[in-house]
């Protein structure tokens, strides 16, 4: 198994890189996370959607996207070309009642697709079909047993032991899909990262990325709260990566101070234009970060298709000014920054490397 997570995957696509900067042609997104629905069986204590962030200042947890609809976005983003989808929340996407039936669509029209769900409704025929159709599935986790899952989401006695079962007869289904894992780390289970790790390889899953909990759009305080066990969750992850990474299990370090997230000095968003979100209210967002927040919004699907709206012009996605809007957490500013020191190279010099 190669590198699952790079900031440099989008130099790949050096044609639609070209395309970012004003006054070039609108060309589709490279890959679009899309909130079915905004409608969760969890409650985790921790959601950017619920709690006091930038994420989700707008949003109304009863949303979700019609039928209809569903199956005529799946058809836009089909003919758009674009490369891959990702479902997400918002809520659980796996809960949409239709939300096969646009994987189906996509499939059949050469569009990867993923998910990131809390892995409560992972089984059965949609389970099936992202075990043999889908690039990867990642599910989000905190507890590490029992008792601290229901305290961490708010479910019932036993969800940890269920969805532990679930990835196991995920695995079981056979198929090329990475199952990976995004643990949340916060100060309650910092004490028991490596056997969280441990225990995720024994079911097999394939990749886990060690996040950071975030708990104030402030870097300082982020950094702050997790000061007092800053050195332990490092010291659990290297002893991780030394004793529990091979070739069928990669650890992704993202484990980090937060002012490299948070700081912006450039005046326009590069990334808006690579990986859209489609949101569960049919708002079209800038980024995961500022979804259902009125700064993030480039417009509405409410009266006009995907297609229609994404090719009718460029000034939408330049109207958020990051260096004064964006002063929350952001997970692409490393790629921004990269991406505009790219663009901003100068061509008579390139042949100087």
């Amino acid at each position: 198994m190669g590198t699952v997570y790079s900031d440099l995957k989008m130099f790949h696509y050096k044609e639609k890189l070209d395309s970012l900067p004003p006054g070039e042609a609108v060309t589709s997104p490279l890959h679009i996370r899309w909130n079915p629905t905004n409608r969760c069986n969890h409650r985790c204590n921790y959601c950017a959607y619920i709690k006091d962030l930038n994420i989700g200042r707008k949003m109304h947890t009863q949303d979700i996207i019609s039928h209809e609809k569903m199956l005529e976005i799946a058809h836009d983003i089909v003919n758009m070309g674009v490369g891959a989808v990702s479902f997400s929340g918002g809520g659980e996407p796996l809960s949409h009642p239709h939300l096969l039936e646009a994987c189906q669509i996509l499939h059949s029209g050469g569009v990867k697709i993923a998910c990131h769900t809390n892995g409560a409704l992972l089984k059965g025929e949609i389970a099936e079909f992202f075990a043999h159709n889908a690039t990867w599935i990642r599910l989000s986790m905190d507890g590490w047993d029992d008792e601290s899952y229901t305290r961490y989401r708010q479910v019932k006695d036993g969800e940890y032991t269920r969805i532990m079962q679930n990835m196991k007869d995920f695995v079981a289904l056979g198929g090329e899909c990475v199952l990976g894992v995004s643990l949340i780390i916060d100060a309650e289970n910092a004490l028991f990262v490596f056997d969280s790790l441990r225990r995720l390889k024994e079911v097999g899953v394939n990749s886990v990325k060690t996040s950071v909990c975030i708990v104030s759009n402030d870097a300082a305080k982020n950094n702050a709260y997790h000061a007092p066990h800053f050195k332990l969750v490092q010291e659990s992850i290297f002893n991780a990566k030394e004793t529990l990474a091979d070739e069928t299990f990669e650890i992704m370090d993202s484990w980090h101070d937060m002012e490299e997230r948070f700081e912006k000095e450039y005046n326009w968003c590069p990334f808006s234009q690579i990986v859209p979100v489609i949101g569960a209210d049919l708002g079209v967002y800038t980024c995961h970060d500022m979804s259902y927040n009125e700064l993030g919004l480039l417009g509405k699907l409410d009266n006009q298709s995907f297609m229609e709206f994404w090719m009718s012009g460029k000034e939408k996605f330049f109207r958020l000014d990051p260096s004064q809007h964006c002063t929350h957490h952001c997970a692409v500013n490393n790629k921004n920054r990269m991406l505009l020191d790219y663009l901003s190279a100068d061509r008579e010099h390139l042949a100087f490397v």
